[in-house]
């Protein structure tokens, strides 16, 4: 079965066929580093991820490039409220962006282009529009630079409207020679950041960016797009248009990740309703957050609840805890080379991680089947396909990634619980159960849960 992908531009599954043999260059329009990450935004760097990985695990050289957006009106107007330099507020949270992209496991990018670092590359996308008929500067000599939607009659394909039908909301008030037309490049305002242009000082519109970004590392034409299906329209199909009407062949598919609603309503800093990275994690621990974020298909919309993330976390501490009993009764246990076909199959068709995930938990129950009935051989197989399945959604609790989690820790806890065991194993052999079962209910008490198992009494932390 070939790798197929929704195509939003074709609005229909397409088979996967990369620019050049044997590589795929992904594109993925990251944060707006205004305010610090909510999980919405990481939903959209796990679900890449995912995809980055499962390219990889196929054989493609990838090459990922995931920008920065360090300059626009609300990082202005946040550095203005709190009397601190506009960059000030862009690194902060970048770091706050960057950090939550690694405590959910997400491999760093290829290249991670901040928007302030390419303006030399704008200004020559603006020439060539402006030199090709498609863009204007403003006549009043305010800076600002222009799209001439009129000038490029297929607009609007991307997101599937005409484009009779389209007006851009912001700068309506500027020296527009068409209200749809929209802004690569903003004129300098008393105050704000600015950079010297052919046409006067200003700084860079939101769409420009990124088609000059992305042609810079991935070159005029590159395999696949992706970004939240909240940016279809206007900024992805600004970024098409003024590509191509510069020449460029752009983007080949178009990948667009569902968003994340609280209570069926968009998950947004101006609704109230953004749950931010930090106190999630206090909820569940990063790897159980990658599988909420993760589990779903990556073009649905999630509701999130406080019981479904519990849910979630649950679902990862089964294939964790059959994990941990296999490595407890066989040692070692190293990835195989392929995954299960079901598995493939299921990434193939458009990522459908929940339908891979389906594989993973079968292969628990059968492991744990196994386990109890000693067939330490098939144990160790369906052990093998878990760590290579999991690895490529990021979730392998064996990994370096994972298994590092609180390991000091719990090599002190495991110490000192060892010592309990042994008091309550002796109680028991003197036949005091009354107190070897004292000792159980303080190890409960205390967060350990103990099970009684062939091999010996094993332990883990209770979660949730």
């Amino acid at each position: 079965m070939s790798l197929r992908f929704y195509d939003t531009s074709a609005r229909q599954v397409r088979e996967f066929s990369p620019l050049r043999e044997g590589c795929a260059s992904l594109y993925l329009c990251g944060a707006t580093v205004q305010a610090p990450p909510h999980i919405g935004h990481i939903r959209s760097g796990v679900n890449f991820d995912i995809l980055r990985r499962w390219l990889t695990h196929l054989g493609y050289e990838v090459t990922f490039c995931r920008n920065v957006t360090d300059i626009d009106d609300k990082i202005i107007a946040t550095a203005a409220r709190e009397g601190v330099p506009w960059w000030q507020v862009s690194e902060r949270n970048q770091r706050a962006f960057t950090h939550a992209y690694d405590a959910l496991g997400c491999l760093p990018p290829t290249v991670e282009p901040r928007a302030t670092g390419h303006v030399p590359e704008m200004i020559e996308l603006m020439r060539r529009l402006i030199d090709a008929g498609h863009a204007y500067p403003a006549d009043d000599g305010s800076g600002d630079v222009y799209f001439d939607v009129g000038s490029y009659p297929a607009y609007g394909e991307l997101s599937n409207q005409r484009p009779d039908q389209v007006v851009e909301a912001a700068d309506t008030d500027r020296d527009k020679r068409d209200p749809r037309d929209f802004a690569l490049w903003k004129g300098a305002k008393p105050g704000e950041p600015s950079w010297e242009t052919p046409w006067g000082r200003g700084r860079p519109g939101w769409h420009l960016e990124c088609s000059a970004m992305a042609t810079k590392y991935l070159g005029p034409s590159f395999d696949i797009h992706g970004g939240g299906l909240d940016l279809v329209f206007p900024h992805h199909e600004n970024e098409q248009a003024q590509s191509r009407a510069a020449g460029d062949g752009f983007a080949r598919y178009w990948l667009h990740n569902g968003l994340l609603a609280v209570g069926g309503e968009k998950m947004s800093k101006s609704l109230g309703n953004s749950l931010r990275i930090p106190q999630m994690l206090e909820k569940v621990r990063p790897v159980e957050l990658r599988y909420y974020l993760g589990q779903a298909h990556y073009r649905s919309t999630i509701d999130y609840s406080d019981a479904a993330l519990q849910e979630a976390a649950s679902a990862y501490q089964r294939i964790e805890g059959f994990l941990t009993r296999a490595v407890e009764v066989l040692g070692e246990i190293t990835p195989a080379a392929e995954v299960p076909e079901a598995f493939a199959e299921a990434l193939d068709d458009d990522l459908g991680v929940s339908q891979a995930l389906a594989v993973v938990h079968g292969h628990v129950r059968e492991g744990n089947t196994a386990l109890a009935a000693g067939g330490k051989e098939r144990v160790r197989e369906l052990a093998s396909e878990l760590r290579v399945m999991l690895g490529v959604l990021g979730l392998d609790p064996l990994s370096d990634q994972w298994a590092s989690e609180g390991q000091g820790l719990r090599e002190v806890v495991d110490a000192l619980v060892a010592v309990a065991l042994e008091q309550r194993q002796a109680a028991r052999g003197r036949k005091d159960y009354a107190a070897a079962d004292a000792i159980r209910d303080r190890l409960t008490e205390a967060g350990v849960v103990v099970e009684d198992t062939p091999q010996g009494p094993r332990w883990d932390l209770r979660r949730g």
